[in-house]
């Protein structure tokens, strides 16, 4: 985007520039490595607090010997790799290495459980996984359902079932020749959740990043500047680490903070930005309420934060405020969902704010509040959120689901599934889901992939899983259980039923709590009414 401040004129004359050719990790890796391969890429906060410089350099060679690596394994164009790690820089040079193979890039949150881990390697046909020892030891339990991954490798070493993701990378030539690729060519595929049934693979091209740069530089806008170092806790195997943060910082040449959390900590969070140097930030709203439980951050820790951003659910007012009095700064809100990300924003310096409201369009694209005909909704009229295509940060299909691909569309307009209104400022308000997508700690959670893993507890004969509002996260998971006859309702029965789902899919879609009933609410052709279960919660 142009370097001037006025919204309206950027708006109105934003023109995309879409290459023939483009491929990621050429645009992220290897032209600034060619440019200067001493440049930093990623600053690496190790656990114990130290640091570790990882530049472009590094991470083209290292990128080059895994895509010989991959290739020796049979991994060619279009093939999916998952990739199932923290943050690290081990994963910015697996994606590179992937998209310059030309192969299909899969990342998969670290926090998931082998259910959740088998389901999308199942469902992607996945022939190769990037993981650590947490990782095997999960893909082990599993190992029988997933004969399709055909290539393991650990960056902890080589243990029973993976090879060392370092010493195959050593013994590998650092050369490689990347892959031509078209802005449409699948690079990534990123699962998200559904009302029904399991998730769903979001399949990308390349030109997802191109599509995403102007929506994560508007809240930030300027960026980059000299001296930025951007900084996210979210997981890098979301689009909000992955496609908000790491990748459009690597295009612009710009450090990332990489730093493992197994749990956030709002102080460890103050005292990382002051120690990294971080300037640019993304801190899903759920971490920024537990960041004001910090006492007096602004006389304990030197943070020099320039901007903050923050998406995923709803901020507040009061955060607002909160926002201002601690970093001194307004924290731009951003709106989008994995299929078409980052398409609403706000901007002070543009100035596009507006207490309570996500924002405006992001230059690029054709944002709208629609009815069920797809006309567009007068202001103050409540309809769904939808974006226009053709759009270059638009998901390509849901991957083997050509109908819900299809449903996804009115017309050339996408649907969110989020109702909303404009006013007649042209701000738009984000009202709520019209489906039953539950929006917890940032994350978006389908009830369909928990239900499906409750009724495989021994107790449990149905079960349907909901959102209740909760101040902190937003939303917890509710889950409500009909159990099997000989099965008595109990507070350990319930503890031991949050646990099985725990260990199973991951510590933020378990149910927080559970309650159990005799009769499960149900339409006439056997769908849950979860209406009436989220008026019980």
């Amino acid at each position: 985007m142009p370097g001037r401040y006025d919204y309206a004129a950027i708006y109105r004359d934003f023109r995309w520039n879409i290459p023939a050719l483009y491929n990621i990790g050429v645009d992220c890796c290897d032209r600034w490595a060619a440019l200067d391969a001493s440049r930093l890429a990623i600053l690496h906060v190790k656990p114990d607090g130290r640091e570790e410089n990882i530049t472009y350099g590094w991470l083209r060679e290292q990128s080059n010997r895994l895509a010989n690596v991959l290739r020796a394994h049979g991994i060619k164009r279009g093939d999916r790799v998952a990739i199932h790690l923290p943050q690290a820089p081990e994963v910015a040079a697996t994606h590179m290495a992937i998209y310059k193979l030309g192969a299909v890039a899969l990342p998969i949150a670290i926090l998931f459980g082998p259910d959740a881990l088998q389901y999308r390697l199942q469902n992607s046909g996945a022939k190769a996984l990037i993981t650590n020892a947490q990782g095997v030891e999960r893909l082990a339990r599993i190992r029988a359902d997933v004969p399709g991954v055909s290539c393991v490798l650990s960056v902890d070493g080589a243990s029973e079932g993976a090879g060392s993701f370092h010493d195959h990378a050593a013994k590998a030539s650092s050369d490689f020749t990347p892959e031509d690729t078209s802005p449409d060519d699948p690079a990534m595929m990123i699962y998200t959740s559904g009302t029904t049934g399991q998730p769903k693979g979001a399949l990308h091209g390349h030109r997802v990043l191109l599509g995403h740069l102007p929506g994560a530089e508007m809240p930030h806008y300027p960026f980059p500047i000299e001296g930025d170092r951007y900084w996210t806790p979210a997981d890098w195997a979301w689009a909000g680490g992955l496609l908000d943060v790491l990748l459009p910082s690597l295009h612009h040449g710009i450090p990332t903070v990489a730093r493992k959390f197994d749990k956030f900590d709002p102080d460890d969070a103050f005292a990382l930005m002051q120690s990294a140097g971080v300037r640019n930030a993304f801190i899903p709203p759920t971490a920024l309420r537990m960041m004001r439980s910090v006492r007096s951050p602004r006389g304990r820790y030197d943070f020099k934060l320039r901007t903050l951003a923050s998406g995923g659910e709803s901020l507040g007012v009061e955060a607002l405020e909160w926002g201002r009095a601690v970093f001194g700064l307004t924290i731009n809100e951003f709106y989008g969902q994995t299929e078409c990300n980052l398409v609403l924003a706000s901007c002070e310096g543009m100035g596009v704010l507006k207490p309570g409201a996500i924002g405006k369009p992001v230059p690029g694209h054709e944002v709208a509040v629609i009815r069920e005909d797809g006309s567009p909704a007068k202001p103050g009229e409540l309809g769904q959120i939808a974006v226009k295509r053709p759009d270059p940060v638009m998901f390509i299909e849901y991957w083997g689901k050509p109908d819900a691909t299809r449903d996804k569309f009115i017309g050339d307009w996408m649907t969110t599934g989020d109702q909303g209104m404009v006013d007649d400022e042209g701000y738009f308000n984000f009202v709520g889901r019209d489906d039953d997508v539950i929006t917890s700690a940032g994350y978006r959670i389908g009830p369909g992939e928990i239900e499906d893993c409750l009724i495989q507890h021994p107790a449990v004969a149905l079960a349907a899983a909901v959102g209740k509002p909760d101040p902190i996260r937003t939303e917890i998971v509710k889950a409500f259980v009909v159990l099997k006859t000989g099965h008595a309702p109990s507070e350990a029965l319930a503890t031991e039923i949050q646990a099985f789902v725990k260990t199973r899919l991951s510590g933020h879609e378990y149910p927080r709590e559970v309650a159990f009933i005799e009769q499960m609410p149900m339409t006439t052709t056997g769908k849950v009414i979860r209406r009436l279960l989220r008026e019980k919660a």
